[in-house]
């Protein structure tokens, strides 16, 4: 038997009239996605903390795809206040497609505007609070998708519902794979609420893989010294796959046309870390539907956002 052939760029389908945001579109991961569904035909929306950042990336991606339907705006998922506005300045209608991508990953310790732990609060309650405040708009799409970027280091955290704000300890690798739990957890329970209200919204989360990003280099990790930078980068040179191989598993939730709400979208390669994208059924956190109904209870709490939704499973 042949195997299928492989899913590239090419293969994405044409996303005329879709309107897309994008987070953390300004470099990595999120840049490829964007200029890839705007090379599509979509109207994408390059959320961007930095805009002397996004400036740059909107003018390279223009230059990139000419005649493309870009638009750049501001918000800063560390900042509720920067959500809410965000939201609040939305004038284009409905919305197909929003793709939580932005993130941090491993830095250290460091509290955002709001006072939480900076992995959990801009991972996880940035992208919770910015899905809910944005939904109205999904819903008066006839066909949206809510994508949200996780990580196959999620597999490895040991997910405390009395820990997630680094109450008792911090260190900056647990904190990281607990705040992609926690996308993984968002992304299903969100499937699981809309299927039982009756809405066609679909909720994914995929795993990159290992990606060359600046993720582990820029931001907050920016501040860590010439040597962690050096050795870090030739680590990412060595064993991490080109960006637009780790965007690709982002696209193909985009954007593959009979794709299931509730889908979790990885690598198909060894460790799933490297390889085409496939949709994995397989995992214990898609089907710990208690710990995703605590965390929404206590995402809600915490950001004071209340999804227009009915309660599911009894919560």
């Amino acid at each position: 038997m042949h195997s299928p052939p492989a899913w590239t760029f090419h293969t994405i389908p044409d996303q005329t009239g879709r309107v897309a945001v994008v987070t953390g579109a300004n470099s990595g991961i999120g840049y490829i996605t964007a200029r890839e569904l705007a090379r599509r035909g979509a109207q994408v929306v390059l959320a961007c903390r930095d805009p002397e950042r996004g400036r740059l990336a909107l003018i390279r991606m223009q230059g990139e795809v000419p005649g493309a339907h870009l638009e750049l705006r501001q918000v800063d998922l560390g900042s509720l206040a920067s959500v809410r506005e965000f939201a609040a300045g939305w004038d284009r209608g409905q919305l197909d497609l929003l793709v939580n991508n932005a993130g941090v990953a491993m830095v250290p310790y460091a509290r955002t505007a709001d006072g939480f732990e900076s992995q959990f609060g801009i991972n996880h309650l940035g992208t919770f609070a910015l899905t809910g405040l944005l939904l109205p708009h999904l819903l008066a799409a006839p066909d949206p998708r809510v994508i949200t970027v996780s990580s196959e280091g999620q597999r490895f955290a040991r997910f405390d519902l009395r820990n997630l704000n680094a109450e008792r300890r911090y260190r900056s690798a647990f904190a990281y794979v607990q705040s992609k739990r926690a996308n993984l957890y968002f992304a299903m329970e969100l499937q699981r609420r809309a299927d039982a209200a009756g809405l066609r919204l679909r909720s994914m989360a995929v795993a990159p893989g290992l990606t060359r990003t600046n993720v582990l280099t820029g931001g907050a990790n920016s501040d860590r010294g010439r040597l962690y930078a050096t050795l870090t980068r030739l680590l990412v040179r060595a064993a991490f796959r080109p960006t637009p191989e780790g965007a690709k598993t982002s696209l193909f939730a985009a954007t593959v046309p009979d794709l299931p709400g509730g889908s979790y979208i990885v690598p198909d390669g060894p460790l799933q870390l490297r390889g085409e994208p496939i949709r994995r059924t397989r995992e214990r956190a898609i089907r710990d539907i208690d710990t995703a109904a605590h965390l929404w209870q206590l995402s809600e709490r915490l950001t004071g956002v209340t999804y227009a939704l009915p309660a599911c499973c009894g919560w």
